[in-house]
């Protein structure tokens, strides 16, 4: 996500005695997340195909548009998106890129996303920058619209539209400098955080898309998709940025000491966990999303949160329970709001069919 912040000095991790978070709340919420995760279960993972949609025909319209009001306002999301850029010479990306592919599958990004914000909150700098800079708690869906706008534009725009953005985003990191609860100062535009954000955030999006997408990706796949992305944090500043699966491994065991979950961090958890929706479908959709986003994180990240299972469940609660229901979810997703892609040609088709505004009638 583009609201990084980082520090000019990188001291120690955590700070001698710092508080550890405490697990039991987080993990009684989690308990009640499966319980309702159960319960919605059975409906997510019917409902796509409880009729054959070959006999169904228009009798599922109503049934899809249900859904689809449910995941547009669970995700926030207004309008159809913009077009994307298609000609090589002027797309940021190309159109045939990994990145493409991997970024264009809503259910799985907004997992990824969640969970990529929940892996960010423990870097102490970068959580201070957003608890002192970020209206996440008064505008959540709207720093998730702005968000989403800059990866948008950074993977399915123009080069200028690309640009444009990440001018924006600098301009904001300009004023994004604090000093942190342990003392330690803090700039958005530190090259070294602007890396961990990027990492933290791409990781998730990959962790993502190989259980949730529609396909697995290769080996090759994995390093381009960071080969393709990393031009967006060294526009950012980074001075570095890992190009393969193996250097993300090797950056996170040499930054781990310095990642721990404090005062804000817990708070930031527990507000992504609660999340913003008020309606009953809303809060159901909202709660399989955190389950599968939690269930990417690695087990340290897990641990540090306070989110990790009971030791009696263990891995068998995501691989029997939270997998499955996370991936109905994602299918569930794909059936009811389609690819901008194909809301443009439809949206073309009508245009077409009904003809120009002012024709005369026959």
């Amino acid at each position: 996500m583009p609201a990084a912040v980082h520090i000019a000095d990188r001291g120690p991790g955590a700070a001698p005695g710092a508080e550890r978070p405490t697990a039991l709340g987080a993990r009684a919420h989690l308990a009640a997340v499966g319980r309702r995760a159960g319960e919605l279960g059975g409906r997510l993972v019917l409902l796509p195909w409880r009729v054959p949609l070959s006999v169904a025909g228009g009798l599922l319209d109503p049934v899809r548009a249900d859904v689809q009001r449910s995941v547009r306002r669970a995700f926030g999301l207004r309008g159809e998106p913009p077009p994307r850029a298609t000609d090589p010479a002027r797309a940021f990306l190309a159109p045939g890129s990994v990145a493409r592919e991997v970024h264009g599958d809503l259910p799985s990004m907004v997992i990824g996303g969640l969970a990529a914000l929940l892996l960010q909150t423990l870097h102490p700098l970068a959580m201070a920058g957003v608890a002192d800079h970020s209206n996440y708690r008064e505008d959540p869906i709207g720093r998730l619209r702005r968000t989403a706008a800059f990866v948008g534009a950074t993977t399915f725009g123009t080069s200028e539209a690309a640009e444009r953005a990440i001018a924006q985003v600098r301009r904001v990191h300009r004023r994004v400098v604090g000093t942190a609860p342990d003392g330690r100062p803090y700039a958005a535009g530190d090259p070294d955080l602007v890396t961990w954000v990027h990492v933290a955030e791409a990781w998730c999006f990959l962790q993502a898309a190989q259980r949730y997408g529609p396909r697995r990706l290769s080996a090759a796949e994995l390093d381009r998709y960071l080969v393709e992305t990393a031009t967006v944090p060294r526009a950012l500043g980074a001075r570095w940025v890992p190009e393969s699966m193996d250097e993300v491994e090797g950056y996170f065991r040499r930054i781990r000491p310095e990642l721990h979950a404090g005062a804000q961090a817990r708070e930031a958890r527990d507000f992504l966990l609660r999340g913003v929706g008020r309606r009953p479908n809303d809060r159901a959709v909202y709660t399989v999303i955190v389950a599968a986003a939690v269930s990417l994180l690695p087990d340290w990240a897990r641990r540090e949160l306070g989110l990790s299972a009971p030791p009696i469940a263990g891995p068998s609660v995501d691989a029997m329970l939270v997998t499955p229901l996370g991936r109905a979810f994602c299918a569930t997703v794909r059936w009811s709001v389609p690819p901008p892609d194909r809301v443009h040609a439809r949206a073309k088709a009508r245009r077409t069919a009904s003809g120009p505004a002012d024709a005369p009638a026959a």
